[in-house]
């Protein structure tokens, strides 16, 4: 027993001469960190700054999370977007994000088109929204606080007599994809019937042609929600013998209703949004079948 202790006490005396040693050898270089030594964490040296910082990545991050709520429909009705995340809604439509939103949706609608097969009657049908699907108004939005702003419909229909809105470059691929493929296009707006010629005008500069179908709102149409006025346009195409395969839109309003497509496609709009609410019109969803499949 007297061995072991005096071996155990040699191994502790040895190990502490090695770690003073190792101190002493260190100190010339850095004599603030000998051992042992406290912990320090550096802070940054404006601690302001550094506030402000978290502060706007913490914006940046609710405001990510706000926008993904409005694309999966999830909010209440709102106006406007909220005035902390209006350089956030501007750094996404104007940066590359917008764009890439864009070109996922529609290279993934070019894929689902690609994967049916159409039963060569031509009544295999595909449904374009326009504004913010087809035509860009973003010029129009910059101008507007892109979403601050209560929406202006004298404003906004001045600016669609301009008939200048650039086309959406994503979905004009789509169009001219499907339209390859043998669908026929079916475009169906909220846009009053008297601006029909200003948006042929539009839609052709902007490189879109050959539709079958450009729907617009009549007199009666007026004062409808945008998910009744579209279920009934979309019934009344149904009806004619028309199957509708894909639908493609900004707003859950192009989308959800009754008399729906296959399959629908949700582009990115975080501006302006319209919703949809379940109680407005019931669910009607056909069903894809063996025979429309490759």
């Amino acid at each position: 027993m007297s061995m072991n202790l005096y071996r155990y006490g040699v191994l502790l005396l040895l190990l502490s001469m090695i770690s003073l040693a190792f101190c002493r050898e260190h100190s010339d270089l850095n004599p603030e960190h000998q051992l042992p030594r406290t912990l320090i964490i550096d802070l940054p040296q404006n601690l302001d700054h550094g506030t402000d910082s978290l502060r706007e990545e913490e914006v940046r991050v609710r405001c990510r999370s706000w926008r993904v709520a409005v694309e999966a429909n999830n909010l209440s009705p709102w106006k406007t977007i909220p005035e902390e995340c209006v350089d956030y809604v501007k750094e996404y439509m104007l940066g590359p994000s917008y764009e890439i939103d864009l070109e996922t949706v529609s290279n993934e609608a070019a894929e689902f088109a690609r994967s049916v097969a159409l039963k060569g009657d031509g009544m295999d049908a595909w449904v374009f929204d326009v504004d913010e699907t087809l035509l860009s108004n973003l010029p129009y939005y910059a101008q507007h606080g892109y979403g601050s702003e209560i929406f202006d419909h004298v404003e906004f229909d001045k600016w669609v007599l301009e008939g200048v809105a650039p086309a959406l470059k994503p979905s004009l691929d789509l169009y001219n994809e499907v339209l390859r493929l043998g669908f026929r296009l079916v475009l169906l707006t909220g846009r009053a019937e008297d601006k029909r010629t200003i948006t042929i005008n539009n839609l052709t500069m902007a490189g879109f042609r050959n539709w079958d179908k450009l729907i617009l709102r009549v007199d009666e149409d007026h004062g409808k929600t945008a998910v009744a006025f579209k279920s009934n346009k979309r019934k009344e195409i149904t009806e004619e013998g028309f199957r509708l395969i894909g639908n493609s839109g900004d707003q859950w309003s192009d989308l959800t209703g009754s008399s729906v497509a296959v399959r629908s496609f949700k582009l990115s709009n975080p501006i302006q949004s319209r919703g949809a609410r379940m109680s407005e019109a019931s669910w009607d969803i056909p069903e894809l079948g063996a025979p429309y499949m490759k």
